[in-house]
């Protein structure tokens, strides 16, 4: 325990200066200075200011009784290296102190954009889910419907069976009745006309004759209707082919709702500006004079009347890395990918555009690995650019510089 008075003078913490081996008090015009006899710990020393005077607790490195409190018998040389050694020290802690915040800040920092990553991987997953139950929904109902009109038509076709047997029994009961009047007539008039004679060869020219006269007439004609189950395909019904004549019904009825569901919105647009082309074209000029968000708005209604051209997503893409909506960038590009499916020499430019994008906003997020791997795909499928080439290499750099 040292206790120092301060003689009615201010004091602050930044008077004081202590090292392993080095005590300063500096209160201009007074200094006290003091080389230790050996080692403290610096880190758990303390020292208290008030009632007049400044109150150090110095923790020992080593359990010994001190002779005295300074260093005895040392020459004015070794007092010199004793204080420029604990300044050094000094220096050197403070240096990795800061250097340790800096490291600290920056996993702050890494661990924070993981967690934005995660609740917007959250958000996208609930989307997903619920577009997931919705289509569900759909095909349940589109499933119900068809149900329903294969029992109506089952019906019907029950319904024109019984009306056709009963048309049948019909035809057959007046053609049971005909042929009964028929035979009756016959029978009157043979029984009245044809009477035996008395002789042989007398009666064989009549008895043909009657024969003939008792043949039942000609079978009277009918039309019978036939009705084909309808369909809503042109061709015939194929067990091979219903999976996807279904998918292709259930797609034509989401394409139905979404369109009667922003009739409400587009009303007030011009014909022209319902035309996806034509609001790239103009996303496209709005770009070139640098106003982004104009273009954002354009590309935006562009893949609300169509959500299959990959170039729109691409080009918002690019609008969204000029805004700094990093995110956004990433999430358009990955789907200009997906659509740009499959890899064909026609759409390998718009390829290399959406990695090299993607790639991009990866960087300025600091996330050099997933970047680095977007930059050579793009050189897998455009191996001669030269500039895609160099950012690669400047990335690899990056990520050499921070694992070192």
């Amino acid at each position: 325990y040292l206790s120092l008075p301060l003689r009615g003078v201010r004091v602050t913490p930044a008077n004081i200066f202590c090292t392993d081996q080095y005590l300063k008090v500096s209160i201009p015009p007074f200094l006290f200075e003091a080389i230790l006899y050996a080692p403290i710990d610096d880190t758990n020393s303390t020292a208290k200011i008030g009632n007049g005077i400044i109150f150090f607790t110095l923790y020992k490195k080593e359990v010994a009784m001190w002779d005295s409190l300074t260093l005895a018998n040392a020459n004015k040389e070794k007092l010199q290296y004793l204080r420029e050694n604990a300044v050094r020290k000094a220096h050197e802690k403070a240096k990795e102190e800061t250097e340790a915040k800096k490291v600290t800040k920056q996993e702050h920092k890494k661990y924070a954009l993981e967690a934005t990553v995660k609740l917007e991987e959250a958000e996208r997953k609930r989307i997903e889910d619920l577009k997931e139950k919705e289509r569900q929904k759909v095909t349940k109902e589109l499933e119900l419907w068809k149900k329903q009109q294969r029992d109506a038509e089952k019906q019907k076709r029950v319904q024109k069976e019984a009306e056709l047997r009963q048309e049948v029994e019909q035809l057959k009961e007046k053609k049971k009745e005909k042929m009964n009047k028929t035979r009756i007539s016959n029978d009157e008039t043979s029984k009245t006309r044809l009477k035996p004679t008395k002789g042989d060869g007398s009666y064989s020219m009549f008895s043909e004759n009657l024969k003939e006269e008792q043949l039942p007439g000609p079978r009277p004609a009918a039309t019978i209707k036939i009705n084909f189950t309808s369909r809503v395909f042109p061709t015939a019904l194929r067990e091979s082919r219903i999976a996807e004549e279904e998918e292709w019904l259930r797609k034509q009825a989401e394409a139905r709702r979404t369109v009667s569901a922003d009739l409400s919105e587009l009303e007030d647009l011009k014909e022209e500006e319902k035309n996806p082309d034509w609001l790239k074209d103009k996303g496209n000029k709005m770009f070139a004079m640098g106003n982004y968000l104009a273009a954002v708005n354009a590309y935006n209604l562009a893949v609300r009347l169509n959500n299959k051209l990959p170039l729109l997503y691409l080009n918002r893409a690019a609008c969204h890395l000029k805004l700094r909506n990093l995110h956004k960038a990433i999430e358009d590009s990955s789907k200009a990918l997906e659509l740009l499916t499959p890899p064909v020499p026609d759409n390998e430019n718009a390829r290399v555009k959406a990695y090299v994008r993607r790639g991009t906003a990866f960087c300025q997020l600091e996330l050099y690995t997933e970047g680095l791997q977007d930059y050579e795909a793009a050189l897998k499928i455009d191996p001669k650019n030269k500039t895609i080439e160099k950012d690669a290499e400047k990335i690899r750099h990056l990520i050499q510089g921070t694992t070192q």
